[in-house]
Formats: structure tokens, C-alpha cells, sequence
């Protein structure tokens, strides 16, 4: 037996023990894991500055080493999501559903955790302890692979998530962390004991994992997303909103990577956002009508997600048009429309198929932290089990429990018994 498949073992023993730990057990366990980074947030300092340096060193992309900085404001972002988690009810155990079958013979189904869930994720050391905390929550064990660039901060994390984890009660091996790309391979064969896999990067990325395993995936694929300016746009609140979505931190997937315009509009507006996205260093590259307008290059891949200071800008010629655009070329993640007309924005917001849809505001919002899910492990572009950021509800499954008083079908199929199906409050 491998390394890794008897420390998968032991990750789902662990996960069966974590199915009856207490809402006390957890919480404390995350406040333990936020007092402990504190105390040893030097020695994360440390092991982020090493990653920096041979990030600089070997010319990792800006936008790249911008996700791979964990300073002062991250660490303070990271565990305020874990005090507010433990703000927040426990996932496990609710009664989603209450039906009495008959008179002694009650029907519940109630929320449990999946098990043990597997999540590769980019370079950005603070998602290894929103992943971390939420699985812990939600009673999952996981094992966790980020980008090798962030191999030394990710090492110093988790051996600090585990160590503070385990000593307030959570069963050892509930947390592995994966350095290699030959781990990930490994670990796409243990579908024995690996529940779930969220893999989040790009398209082809989350494709190749599905292909290669028998383990369900959850995909959190590339983040493509959309402002769209319509003809009854506020100019200054299109200013606004176009502007933050696009860069108020670009390198990351809620980033707004087109922009479209409505062609009544485009003369008088277009130019004024371009030169609001330009002072803010922003490059543009457009469709015809707009690469002649502003004197631009032409778009060569509308399905593209810059994570840097570019954007494409389209003029449509209708709101049918944009939602057009969107489904055809977006990624389903996050789109928005800037609009005064209310029933232009139903149809917008009912049409786009993506797993957030906004109204007069920022596609930055996108994001489980600012949801009030306390974090979220990603932002699935997936229709089945969950969709849009990933906090607690999305880590958790159900189980139907029956509570009788010795009922045998027998009587049922013979009429000496009958169902009543009442519902169950409360």
C-alpha cells in the first residue's frame, strides 16, 4: 500500500469519527487554529517571503504572485472566517424534511457530512485555511493540494491547522496536504475513500480531472465574467460598478473580464469608461465597432480570462444580445447588469446562465466571505449539488432516518395499515 492511499485510509476513519463530533468540539477547534496563527504568524511570514522570493526569482505572472502574498491583511481576513464560522449554525444534523408516514412512523431527512472531499486550488495560501475551516465545520476530512508556489507558506498552514485542530479534539489525519502533481495523479484512483473532488482553475483543468476519475467532481472552473451597461444605465453608477468589478483586485476569478454596451449609449458612455478603466491602468481590446471608437486592438477570444489589468469591450445592440453573448462565451460564473429599467433587469438575471446574477453592482461580490458563509472553498460553475460560492450548505449531503415502533411493510401492502403522510413541524 502506497503512502498516500494508507494516509487516505486514515483521513476516512477520521471522517466517520467526525460525523458525531459536537458543535463545541468544532467551534473550539476553529478558534484554537485563529489563536494559534497568531501566535505563529512570524513563522508564516517567513514561509511566505521564501515562496515570494523564487516566485520573483523565476518570473511567476504578477497577477499570480499578488494571490500568493499572505502579509498582515490576509491573516486578518483569514481569521475573522474563522471566528465568524463559528458564529454560524452547524451545518450537520438539521431536519431539512419531517414527515409522519404514519401514526409512530416518522420520516426525517437530515443534513451529514460527504466524508472526505479532496480540493486542488491555485496559489493563495489563505484558501488553504478557508478550505481547511469549512470542511472542519461541515465534519469532512480533506486533503488539500495548492500550487507549488506556495509550497513553504502552505507547509507552515497546515502543519498549524493540524497541530491546533487535533490538540481540541478533531480526530488526527482529518487534514493531508498534497505536494505533488504525481499525488494529485495518485489520488484521483481513490475513489474507495475520497467522497468528493473540487478542482478549481480552468475549464480544461476541471475536464481533465473528470475524465480521469470515478470520483464525483465539483468543478469550480475559470471565472469569465460580465458587466453589462443598458441603455437605461445610471452613467455615474456604471462608472462605478464597471470600474470595481474590473479593479478593485484583478487577479482573482469574480473580476469582471468584459464589458458590454448598449449601442444607444456607446458614443456618449463608452468613451467616459474607457478613460475611467485606462486611469486606472486597465488595457482594452474591443470588437470592431468599439476597437475603431477607442482606437484599440480587436478581441481574438471572447471566452478569455485576462486576472490582470485588460478587459473586452463589446457594443451590443440589445439586452437580448448581451444575455446572448454571455451564455455563448461567459463561464457561468458571475455576471451583472447596470440598469434603471427593473423588468430589463428580471430578464437579464433570469436569462444568464450563470450561478450569480447582480443587479446595480460589483461582480466582486461574488464570494462566499462576503455572502456571509463565513468562507467558501470555491465558486462552483456546476448545476448539480451546489452552485456559486461553496461555504457550508454546498459541503454537506443528507441521509433519510425512519423512526418506527415495529412497522412491517406486510401490513401496508396488505390495507391492514395506511399512510398518512402528514408533515412534521418543527
Amino acid at each position: 500500500m502506497s503512502n498516500l492511499k494508507r494516509q487516505a485510509e486514515v483521513a476516512k476513519n477520521a471522517s466517520l469519527k467526525m460525523f458525531s463530533l459536537s458543535s463545541e468540539i468544532k467551534n473550539n477547534a476553529l478558534t484554537a487554529i485563529a489563536e494559534r496563527l497568531g501566535e505563529r504568524a512570524a513563522d508564516v511570514f517567513l514561509a511566505n517571503a521564501k515562496d515570494m522570493e523564487e516566485a520573483g526569482r523565476t518570473g511567476l505572472p504578477m497577477p499570480l504572485q499578488k494571490r500568493l502574498l499572505f502579509d498582515e491583511s490576509k491573516l486578518a481576513v483569514v481569521t475573522e472566517g474563522l471566528i465568524r464560522l463559528t458564529e454560524l449554525p452547524d451545518p450537520v444534523g438539521k431536519i431539512l424534511l419531517g414527515t409522519e408516514m404514519d401514526e409512530g412512523l416518522s420520516l426525517y431527512r437530515v443534513s451529514c457530512p460527504i466524508g472526505v472531499i479532496g480540493i486542488i486550488f491555485e496559489s493563495r495560501p489563505d484558501a488553504l485555511v478557508q478550505i481547511a475551516s469549512l470542511c472542519l465545520k461541515t465534519s469532512n476530512a480533506v486533503f488539500l493540494k495548492g500550487g507549488s508556489e506556495a509550497l513553504h507558506t502552505n507547509r507552515v498552514l497546515a502543519s498549524i491547522i493540524e497541530e491546533a485542530s487535533v490538540a481540541a479534539g478533531i480526530p488526527d489525519g482529518w487534514i493531508t496536504l498534497l505536494e505533488s502533481r504525481t499525488e494529485v495523479t495518485e489520488m484521483l484512483g481513490l475513489d474507495e475513500y475520497i467522497d468528493l473532488l473540487i478542482p478549481r482553475g480552468s475549464n480544461e483543468f476541471v475536464r481533465y480531472i473528470m475524465e480521469h476519475t470515478k470520483i464525483a467532481v465539483l468543478g469550480h472552473a475559470d471565472g469569465v465574467c460580465h458587466v453589462y451597461v443598458h441603455r437605461d444605465a445610471s452613467p455615474d453608477m456604471a462608472r462605478r460598478v464597471v470600474v470595481d468589478s474590473k479593479t478593485q483586485y484583478v487577479a482573482v476569478c469574480n473580476a469582471a473580464e468584459t464589458l458590454l454596451i448598449d449601442r444607444d449609449i456607446a458614443d456618449s458612455l463608452l468613451p467616459e469608461l474607457a478613460a475611467a478603466l485606462r486611469e486606472k491602468g486597465v488595457k482594452l481590446h474591443g470588437c470592431e465597432r468599439a476597437a475603431e471608437m477607442l482606437s484599440i486592438d480587436r478581441v481574438t477570444d471572447w471566452h478569455k480570462e485576462y486576472l490582470d489589468y485588460e478587459m473586452s469591450v463589446r457594443i451590443v445592440d440589445s439586452p437580448e444580445e448581451a444575455i446572448e453573448h454571455i451564455n455563448r462565451y461567459g463561464s457561468g460564473h458571475t455576471d451583472a447588469i447596470v440598469t434603471s429599467d427593473r423588468e430589463t433587469a428580471e430578464l437579464f438575471m433570469n436569462a444568464v446562465d450563470s450561478g450569480n446574477v447582480f443587479w446595480n453592482s460589483s461582480t466582486r461580490f461574488s464570494d462566499g466571505f462576503k455572502y456571509g458563509f463565513g468562507a467558501e472553498v470555491g465558486v462552483s460553475t456546476s448545476k448539480i449539488h451546489a452552485r456559486g460560492p461553496v461555504g457550508l450548505e454546498g459541503l454537506v449531503t443528507y441521509k433519510y432516518k425512519i423512526y418506527g415502533n415495529g412497522q412491517i411493510v406486510e401490513d401496508y401492502a396488505s390495507g391492514r395499515s395506511g399512510f398518512t403522510y402528514r408533515p412534521i413541524e418543527g
